[in-house]
């Protein structure tokens, strides 16, 4: 079972793709949730090259960006061979 690690957000990669589904208000609620309750689901991130890149939780980590965090807890999942 995948255990939770603490990354660094700067070495996060967010394909381009994901910022055509940014939407502020579910950011806002989920920052607000994390300012109450904590981080409770980790986002998902895969080992690049150098870098880590996110698979899952974009809103969680605009969220933990825009609340000004500088680590978010993550699950590090299976790369990808293109």
């Amino acid at each position: 079972m995948l255990k939770p690690v603490k990354i660094s957000i700067e070495e996060i990669y967010v394909p381009i793709k994901w910022n055509k589904s940014l939407e502020p208000e579910k950011v806002d609620s989920i920052a607000e949730s994390i300012l109450e309750d904590g981080q409770k689901t980790p986002i998902h991130i895969r080992k690049g090259e150098g870098r880590y890149v996110l698979v899952a939780g974009f809103h969680r980590l605009q969220a933990l960006i825009a609340l000004g965090e500088a680590e978010i807890d993550a699950l590090v999942v299976g790369s990808r061979k293109f």
